[in-house]
């Protein structure tokens, strides 16, 4: 028995085969990269028209590789929220269409649920309950997670995501697209403590978090007020390293501070982390110092399992065992709003 489930939030377009205890069957995924690199960023109508050219392929491959037929799956998963409408409606469509053909049910699939279930991929026991932190391009959430499906959202970003932030950076210091990857590898030679960047609401008692500024204060330390031409920066590599280093270090100090406050005021002693974000080695290597220190247990998604892809939603598992399947009638559910 296995489930077939789709991705197809943002610029991914990705397809598995899961079976009921949690084996991976089959996998494929198509990735848009060079498609947006030339915009520094994801462009949406490309995104969707990029879904809609793969999304078949990408399916028949993952079903190929599991070497089974439509009459062994148990049921179709769909991420259908959050993320971009046009990408959401690739997938969601495509889930309905087989859906109908092949007459088995639809489940839908909670995208950032699906991000920290992706450190319970690699655990052999529950990682439940936790304090999850996403962190990607579009996502910077903090959860208390009880199980699965019963989160509380505890907190996220007020304006950019982290993963956002890094992409700018790296726009501005013509690095490259997709940014995390490119600044994380251009602040290994750099000082950390090179730049003075400011830390947005980490001393705030809530949960949210705030890069725009963070951001904003980076553009002035490289070009100063006013408008600039980016093209025409001429920075020595030490200078673009110990900016990125310092940049990399302020988000780390943020998204570490307050993880680590949730998992001791919410008195639970795990934390999970998810999201592409998730791989970056500074956060990473930090977590890991920041766990040993306070005593708790650390659980970072696979690298592999951190950008987006359909293995976790092997989530979906969960819902269809507790029965919960969608109708025909499923929508999608777009945007970032705060509470996911």
């Amino acid at each position: 028995m296995a489930l077939l489930t789709i991705e197809t939030t943002c610029d991914e377009t990705a397809a598995a085969v899961i079976d009921r205890d949690g084996r991976v069957l089959g996998s494929a995924v198509a990735t848009q990269e060079r498609l947006h690199e030339r915009f520094t960023g994801v462009v949406p109508e490309i995104a969707s028209r990029a879904h809609v050219e793969r999304i078949l392929p990408v399916i028949d491959t993952a079903i190929s590789q599991a070497g089974i037929s439509p009459r062994g799956l148990t049921a179709i998963g769909v991420a259908h929220t959050p993320g971009l409408a046009g990408s959401l409606l690739v997938g969601v469509v495509a889930a309905k269409a087989l859906a109908v053909a092949w007459r088995r049910p639809l489940v839908a699939i909670n995208h950032l649920y699906a991000h920290l279930f992706a450190c319970q991929m690699s655990q052999a026991q529950s990682v439940y309950p936790c304090i999850g932190l996403i962190v990607s391009g579009g996502h910077t959430s903090l959860y208390h997670a009880r199980g699965p499906l019963d989160l509380e959202y505890l907190g996220g970003t007020i304006d950019d995501a982290a993963g956002e932030a890094f992409d700018k950076v790296a726009a501005m210091l013509r690095l490259g697209f997709p940014g995390g990857p490119a600044v994380s590898r251009c602040a290994a030679t750099g000082n950390p403590k090179a730049y003075d960047f400011p830390r947005g609401m980490i001393h705030d008692r809530s949960y949210d978090f705030s890069f725009s500024g963070l951001k904003t204060a980076f553009r002035y330390a490289i070009a100063g007020p006013g408008k600039v031409d980016f093209e025409t920066l001429d920075l020595s590599p030490q200078t673009r390293a110990d900016l990125c280093a310092s940049f990399q270090a302020a988000v780390v100090d943020c998204l570490v501070t307050k993880s680590c406050r949730a998992v001791r005021e919410r008195g639970v002693n795990r934390l999970c982390v998810g999201g592409g974000v998730a791989a970056n080695p500074a956060l990473r290597s930090t977590l890991l110092e920041s766990a040993t220190r306070h005593g708790f247990r650390l659980v970072i998604a696979p690298p592999e399992l951190c950008t987006d892809n359909a293995v976790m939603g092997a989530i979906g598992w969960e819902l269809v065992r507790r029965g919960e399947f969608a109708d025909l009638g499923l929508d999608v559910i777009p945007g970032l709003q705060r509470g996911y």
